[in-house]
């Protein structure tokens, strides 16, 4: 790689990291925005049931740079990756069991700002609509269990084309305040003619966790996700973050992918990748 391409690579970065410093700084958490010290009975059951629709963080939005780990850098294979998710309450009042009505948008983009005309590569898109259920045990809220009818496709047409739909079972608990476990399970409805082997790469079921410092600056994060074939075959997430002021919810972000399926188009290709940016992330915690 040039000189020129590398600085093009960090002048798109740092107009990602002006984008994301622009967002406004209060950001709820997937379901709430409430300091830990207020996580009990009362105050939880007034943010789902008494609030206005609410909109607000889904996943974390964060927007990172940085090369293979497993090949040489090139103009190619050192990209942008960033990722777009928000979440909608649809209902204000409490469905059957305890439960809310959420419409789901995640968005995955690899941006090639090396190459000339600096190419959007592979966009993946992921609706979802599905019920999301409060957990309380003695006066506490300790997490969260979610079922949700999931679309992911790439909008493409032709042999570029990749999609399928999922009915995903989750959930995330609060260990302690600074702790969060989770799981994700699916039953996939395969409809796309170029990506009937997806399960192979893309997975079966994720497990994570993620934990946060007492005062909120430094969090980490493990994801992995089952691949359908083979014993001890995951696809593995590893994230840190650091956060500039304890009045953002801005941080400095790390994370590190090895596995298939990272992207739609070239599910089948084998990445380890390793990139640096900046993240927003919800409150209490982010869903997998």
């Amino acid at each position: 790689m040039t000189v020129s391409a590398i600085l093009r690579g960090v002048w798109m970065l740092l107009i990602g990291f002006a984008a994301l410093m622009a967002a406004p700084q209060k950001a709820d958490a997937q379901i709430v925005e409430l300091p830990k010290e207020h996580l009990n009975t009362d105050s939880l059951r007034r943010a789902f049931a008494d609030r206005h629709y609410y909109f607000g963080i889904y996943k974390d939005n964060y927007f990172i740079f940085g090369p293979p780990v497993n090949e040489k850098p090139t103009k190619k294979n050192t990209n942008i990756k960033f990722q777009i998710s928000i979440a909608q309450k649809l209902t204000k009042s409490t469905l059957p069991w305890g439960t809310y009505l959420y419409l789901f948008y995640t968005q995955k983009v690899f941006w090639n700002v090396l190459e000339n005309s600096m190419p959007m590569t592979d966009l993946n898109f992921n609706p979802g609509i599905g019920l999301n259920k409060p957990l309380f045990i003695k006066d506490r809220f300790v997490g969260q269990l979610s079922l949700v009818l999931e679309h992911e496709s790439n909008g493409r047409d032709g042999d570029e084309s990749r999609s399928w739909n999922k009915l995903t079972f989750g959930g995330n608990i609060m260990v302690d305040p600074n702790f969060v476990v989770g799981a994700k399970f699916w039953i996939p409805i395969i409809d796309g003619v170029n990506n009937k082997d997806i399960l192979k790469y893309k997975g079966i079921y994720q497990v994570g966790w993620q934990w946060q410092s007492t005062n909120r600056k430094f969090a980490m994060s493990v994801g992995l996700t089952r691949r359908a074939k083979g014993l001890f075959n995951y696809n593995t997430t590893i994230e840190a973050a650091y956060r500039f002021s304890t009045e953002s919810n801005q941080y400095l972000f790390m994370q590190f992918y090895n596995g298939y399926g990272e992207g739609l188009l070239d599910y089948k290709v084998y990445q380890s990748h390793i990139r640096v940016g900046i993240v927003i992330k919800p409150t209490l915690f982010s869903e997998l």
